[in-house]
């Protein structure tokens, strides 16, 4: 059997594997760029040939050192083409590589490399080396440990402990002696064969480790990329953790797939710089990325010259009203085309480039819904944004949003090979080649997700428009009713209210009560830019979050989200009635949001309870004091005395049939 995929040329279907995908991509594609990583400010690169060799190094060095299959190597770190390459030379021997987040303490690590029975572990630097000492003697399986970034390991004298080109040397000395080991051990290898296990974030509990097999990820990646047109001349910027299922496929499964080079950032304080330095030309990010970067749009331009923002406001004005039928083919009239173009010179180029996003021919986003005014703005400029609804288990996609069939509430259509159904209950299923093989270690819970027959739970609830798209509601455990009757679909709510650049997170509460109330955290950034241009003092978060006049501006951005939903027949009694801006950040290290930076509503409403029943009083003030844990590990309190606000309500423009 031959089949073609983008980049050219017809291979065999015997391709099942990424090792087996790395010796093919170092014949075809031998001189073109896999990846590249800046470094001291400089761009290093490797072809698909010195990556090969690479992998290669380093898989007879594991074997050197006892690695075998079905051994499972964690991997931690910021992105990094050998951290990358790690993955495929565990698989190449059989191994399954089990990456974490960088940003994990050390609890939460230990947890993961016991429960997967680790044996091997991959640092990327002495933060994450420390780390992983810290936890070995509770980990008793964990046998070796090997780094990438020498600096600061210098007197680090563990017999355990080896560099990453310590090992490579031990592989280049077995690659003499057995010089067709390595082939032989990917020769092995089947689609069938667990690629990789990937814990999922634990909003209601422990992770958990979803077991994907070759054929899941090189399959959904194939379709995805055919579906997308990628080609090996794309590029990628691979930013967002490697723990992440999003960032192994689009980083690494489609980079496999298509032949197209992964761009890896200095760090994580340098991304935005290398972005507009990349440029690419495939670009994934997550609601929050996207409204990051608007905020700062908004920020400079408040900062703008008077002239600047009116032409500024103008040239807006065209593009949100023929920009995205522009992008769609859609016929305008000559006067507007004429505007557009004279817009893209003036305004839009310049914005895109400013973004780093001037090269993109397609941009997704995922993993929480995005504001429909915020992804009609980068659609209006003419980049290519569309969304797509995915989970761990399914090897990303569900569904895909098809060129000229975007829609801003909707998340598109069927992936190829992806059927879809709602059950009675208003949730959600799907079965695809990609659908996990099963939970590690937790065959209850595989039972809970998914079914005999191959159809997954995926425990959101939506339908299927008149046009085929399926719209997401909510997560279905969270959609509730308030006492009246009214539905109540809190990420709904929190999607509308976070468009608003002051606000950076909000979380809703409702269910079963008589009214809606919210948690807010405003944006720093945003609302100190704002603060200091009206010579408002602050000398923190808490003082500003504080400020009566903050309380104001956000008190009339939700009266805006109330105006919205009293137009919206199914949630038009589920307006904002109450609201407070909390004293501090929510934040992960202190439980309150996953790794991934989804709110976790359980550990919220048990932490700030009493903050919660104030809402639904007549309380104007209340006292409160809560833990919070530093980048370092210490803790410390804080107290506040919390300002409750009212939002004025809205008479509903229509009544649900």
């Amino acid at each position: 059997m031959v089949e073609t995929t983008p980049g050219g040329g017809a291979h065999s279907a015997a391709l099942d594997t990424f090792p087996k995908l790395l010796l093919d991509r170092a014949e075809r594609y031998r001189d073109a760029h896999a990846a590249r990583e800046k470094e001291f400010g400089i761009w290093q690169s490797w072809t698909w040939h010195e990556l090969a060799e690479g992998i290669q190094d380093l898989a007879c060095g594991l074997a050197e050192l006892g690695f075998q299959r079905g051994d499972k190597i964690a991997i931690i770190g910021d992105n990094r083409p050998r951290l990358y390459a790690s993955m495929c030379a565990a698989q190449a021997l059989g191994g399954v590589p089990v990456p974490m987040y960088q940003d994990g303490v050390a609890k939460e690590l230990q947890f993961v490399v016991n429960h997967a029975e680790v044996r091997f572990a991959i640092g990327e630097d002495q933060e994450q080396v420390d780390k992983l000492l810290e936890i070995k003697d509770a980990c008793p399986r964990l046998e070796t440990i090997i780094y990438d970034d020498p600096r600061g390991l210098r007197k680090y004298e563990q017999s355990y402990l080896f560099s990453y080109k310590q090992v490579q040397e031990m592989g280049r000395g077995r690659r003499e002696k057995d010089p067709g080991f390595f082939t032989a051990e990917v020769a092995k290898g089947s689609g069938s064969d667990t690629a990789i296990i990937l814990y999922t974030s634990g909003t209601t509990g422990n992770p958990k480790g979803v077991m994907l097999s070759h054929d899941n990820i090189i399959i959904t990646a194939r379709n995805s990329v055919e579906r997308d047109g990628l080609r090996q001349e794309d590029e990628v910027l691979a930013y967002l953790p490697m723990a992440w299922v999003g960032d192994n496929l689009f980083s690494f499964g489609q980079a496999y797939v298509a032949g197209f080079c992964v761009n890896c950032p200095e760090s994580g304080a340098t991304v935005m710089q290398d972005l507009r330095e990349v440029g690419p030309t495939y670009f994934f990010a997550p609601p929050a990325i996207y409204e990051s970067l608007l905020t700062n749009v908004m920020i400079r331009m408040e900062d703008a010259a008077g002239i600047k923002q009116k032409m500024f406001g103008y040239f807006m004005a065209v593009a949100k009203r023929v920009g995205t039928q522009i992008l769609d083919g859609e016929a305008v009239s000559t006067k507007d085309r004429l505007l557009y173009w004279l817009g893209g010179i003036l305004v839009y180029g310049p914005l895109k480039n400013t973004l780093g996003l001037s090269r993109v021919r397609i941009a997704y986003t995922a993993g929480e819904a995005i504001g429909p005014d915020i992804f009609d703005f980068y659609r209006s400029l003419g980049i290519n944004i569309k969304q797509l609804y995915g989970q761990t288990e399914a090897a990303v996609f569900v569904t895909m949003q098809p060129d000229g069939e975007i829609k801003p509430d909707t998340v598109g259509t069927p992936a190829p090979q992806v059927e879809i159904r709602i059950a009675d209950n208003g949730e959600v299923m799907y079965r695809s080649p990609g659908v996990f093989q099963c939970y590690y270690k937790n065959p209850e819970a595989t039972a809970e997700t998914k079914t005999e027959d191959g159809w997954v739970h995926t425990g959101d609830a939506g339908y299927i428009d008149e046009d085929g798209h399926l719209k997401i509601i909510d997560r279905a455990k969270d959609v509730g009713k308030l006492n009246d009757g009214s539905m109540f679909a809190p990420k709904y709510i929190e999607n509308k209210i976070k468009f608003f650049p002051q606000i950076k997170e909000a979380v809703a509460f409702g269910n079963e009560r008589d009214y809606v109330t919210l948690f807010i955290n405003i944006d720093l950034d945003a609302v100190g830019n704002w603060a200091e241009k009206r010579n408002i003092p602050y000398a923190s978060y808490q003082e500003l979050a504080a400020r009566p006049e903050v309380i104001e501006l956000i008190q009339e951005n939700l009266r805006k989200v109330n105006i919205d939903l009293a137009a919206d027949a199914h949630l038009s009694g589920s307006q904002i009635r109450r609201f407070l801006i909390l004293p501090k950040e929510l934040d992960a290290d202190d439980g309150e949001l996953t790794r991934t930076l989804k709110v976790r509503r359980r550990i919220i409403a048990e932490r700030y309870a009493p903050l919660i029943e104030a809402l639904y009083s007549d309380q104007r003030r209340v006292a409160m004091q809560t833990q919070v844990t530093f980048e370092d590990g210490r803790t410390g309190t804080i107290k506040a005395d919390v300002e409750l606000r009212n939002v004025p309500g809205v008479a509903p423009v229509a009544k649900a049939s």
